[in-house]
């Protein structure tokens, strides 16, 4: 599928996404929000993808929000519609089974932070400025940001960043705990990619079950969320990954996991 706001690059079991309208420093329209969408759906049934890293085209933006332009004379329904087409597209990011990764290269604001947040992990450079700017535009956040924010970072943090609309640095939201790690801004995309590289070494059907037991967490009683881990960890002993990697351990060898 082609995309006319997204470059995918697809090598060696990792897809590089990247949001690709500089000139508007990568901010999100209806489009965009789709090719998204669509992306995620792609990638989740490409059986040679493995891991995925979202990142932002050109040197200044990751994503710099949402497009204001095609915002300021929405009706109220037309602004719900705007808000649920983003929903789409961050939940087909969110639960992709497959490790999502956001390389933030820049300005992180208002829908921007929300693609953040809805990946898996978020690594961002030295020079990112993150926040959700929403109500200073009389707005508040509507990608999912009111509803994850909380669940990184608790009640109390989530309340301030959005009430006050206010940017901050990529290290004080590491120490909020939005951000997994801040790097140079030169080394952003080599400290990504060896994530990737570490996590792809791994058993993927054992890393996406994993996923999937530490997503169902948030919204599942602690009795129901140990069922759907011992379910999946049985499901993990029906794979040839399974087999590979404790008969590896034995041997004292490195396993060679293919995905089956």
């Amino acid at each position: 599928m082609e995309y006319k706001n997204l470059i995918i690059e697809i090598k060696d079991g990792i897809a590089i996404v990247k949001v690709n309208r500089p000139k508007a420093l990568n901010a999100l329209n209806s489009e965009t929000l789709d090719d998204i969408k669509n992306a995620a759906i792609e990638l989740e049934a490409n059986k040679d993808v493995w891991v995925v890293i979202i990142t932002g085209e050109g040197e200044k933006a990751f994503i710099a929000g949402a497009d204001i332009l095609e915002m300021k004379d929405m009706t109220a329904l037309q602004g719900m519609q705007f808000s649920q087409r983003g929903h789409e597209a961050l939940s087909a990011l969110e639960n992709m089974s497959k490790p999502v990764i956001a390389a933030v290269n820049g300005f992180a604001l208002g829908g921007g932070f929300e693609v953040a947040i809805a990946c898996d992990i978020i690594y961002a450079s030295d020079k990112a400025k993150v926040g959700f700017p929403e109500t200073t535009l009389g707005i508040h956040p509507g990608f999912g940001g009111t509803q994850r924010a909380a669940k990184l970072v608790g009640l109390a943090k989530a309340k301030e960043m959005i009430f006050t609309g206010k940017m901050v640095s990529a290290q004080e939201a590491y120490e909020m705990g939005f951000i997994n790690k801040v790097v140079p801004h030169e080394d952003l995309m080599k400290e990504v990619m060896a994530l990737a590289e570490k996590i792809k070494s791994n058993g993927p059907f054992a890393v996406r079950l994993a996923k999937e037991c530490i997503n169902k967490s948030l919204s599942l009683d602690m009795d129901s969320a140990l069922m759907v881990e011992a379910k999946d960890f049985g499901l993990c002993f029906a794979t040839k990954d399974q087999k590979e990697g404790m008969t590896a351990f034995v041997e004292k060898r490195k396993p060679t996991f293919k995905g089956e």
